[in-house]
């Protein structure tokens, strides 16, 4: 049977870095850092031809940081060595993040060109007082200049990200936000509510945390999310992520599912081979690193070793997963989709029945409506997934 992987490529850089982003990102790097960074990319892509022959490729996501922040060039350089050495499918799907505001019609028809098909577009608010609040470096002007310039541009395949719970934010300046982007009818809409993470200037800001909306409210704003998208051909198959049918966003699916995946860049993540692993974060030492092995190429006679030795510098927080974890994530990710998870899959998987496993675990939250099991799948209800975060904590099986 033919072997998958999907492929994340990590651009940290941006223009202005959110005032609630913890995402590994800068701002105010020079140029010629962004160059070295990208063939340094390049290079970490390369380093995988030995070991990657037999696999796959059935999606690509660019993320950040601002991926459009970079000249077309340097994507379409990125895309170059991705087909070089990786089997990409004749129908994969490829995304890149973009932010309104760094797109430009030439960005737009590069990226077309380099093969990306998809295209997911940072909004969080049509408000423009509320996108200064949030340090965003764009107006919703520019957000209806991007967004129609990427239609034109032939995407056919259009993400847009909006966030509630906002300081300030009310349920109506919420809806007026989520219905104006329906009127545009991306066929996948991300709607997420902020977090406040330790170390961002919203959690060091008494006056941002004072102006939070009350959990209350937030909820209302999560459950106007469901109405109105479901009233308007949206499928929920995820906690916070709502498409039109046959548009659920392959990349992501990968990930709730346990399939394979390398990230490439700094900090980036990966599950392969039975591992999973994180790229160093530092974004000079990954740069003298790569450097330094793009040298080493030219007088390579074993390919793979040269791989293994690289590997042991690059990556960080190694860990076998071995079954006990596996199954444990099978259940923590495959319960984030509304359509939950599959007996038949968990079977193949493991050898084992899930309520073998599970059963207690199972027969409790089925028993008390917090769960439901519906031919092959079990999932949660919507009450469930009010106290998810509970609930997915059961499924950790002692050690």
């Amino acid at each position: 049977m033919k072997k998958y992987v999907s492929l994340y490529v990590h651009i940290p850089f941006c223009v202005v870095k959110c005032k609630y982003c913890d995402f590994l990102s800068f701002d105010g790097e020079s140029y010629g850092t962004m160059l070295r960074y990208v063939d340094c990319l390049c290079q970490e892509i390369k380093m995988y031809a030995p070991i990657v022959a037999d696999y796959g490729v059935r999606s690509i996501f660019i993320g950040g940081g601002t991926p459009s922040l970079l000249d077309e060039s340097l994507i379409t350089n990125i895309m170059a060595f991705i087909r070089r050495y990786f089997h990409v499918e004749k129908n994969a799907e490829v995304t890149i993040e973009a932010n309104p505001g760094t797109l430009r019609h030439q960005k737009l028809n590069g990226y077309k060109a380099a093969g990306i098909n998809r295209i997911s577009i940072g909004l969080q608010s049509c408000d423009d007082d509320m996108l200064k609040k949030l340090g965003r470096i764009h107006n919703f002007d520019q957000f209806v200049a991007s967004y129609n310039a990427a239609r034109r541009a032939g995407f056919q395949n259009i993400n847009i990200d909006i966030m509630s719970g906002l300081p300030g934010q009310t349920i109506h300046t919420y809806v007026d936000t989520l219905s104006r982007v329906i009127e545009f009818g991306p066929e996948h809409i991300s709607a997420y509510s902020l977090s406040i993470e330790e170390g961002t200037p919203f959690a060091k800001d008494p006056q941002i945390l004072s102006e939070l909306p009350p959990e209350m409210v937030d909820r209302r704003m999560y459950e106007i999310t469901k109405q109105l998208l479901a009233a308007h051909g949206y499928d929920r198959y995820e906690f916070s992520n709502y498409a039109k049918p046959g548009y659920e966003c392959k990349h992501n699916m990968v990930y709730w599912t346990g399939g394979e995946y390398i990230g490439f860049g700094i900090g980036a993540s990966s599950y392969f081979q039975g591992k999973r692993f994180n790229n160093m974060r530092d974004i000079f030492k990954y740069i003298e690193l790569m450097e330094n092995l793009s040298d080493k190429f030219v007088e390579a006679d074993n390919m793979e070793l040269l791989y293994n030795d690289t590997t042991r510098t690059l990556r960080e927080n190694v860990t076998n997963i071995y079954i006990d974890a596996r199954m444990e994530e099978f259940m923590f990710l495959g319960l984030r989709m509304t359509c939950g998870v599959s007996r038949e899959d968990f079977k193949e998987r493991f050898n084992k029945d899930i309520y073998e496993v599970y059963g207690s675990v199972l027969n409790k939250y089925i028993g008390e409506g917090f769960m439901a099991s519906e031919g092959d799948r079990i999932y949660l209800t919507d009450a469930g997934i009010d106290v998810s975060n509970v609930i997915l904590a059961d499924f950790l099986l002692d050690s």
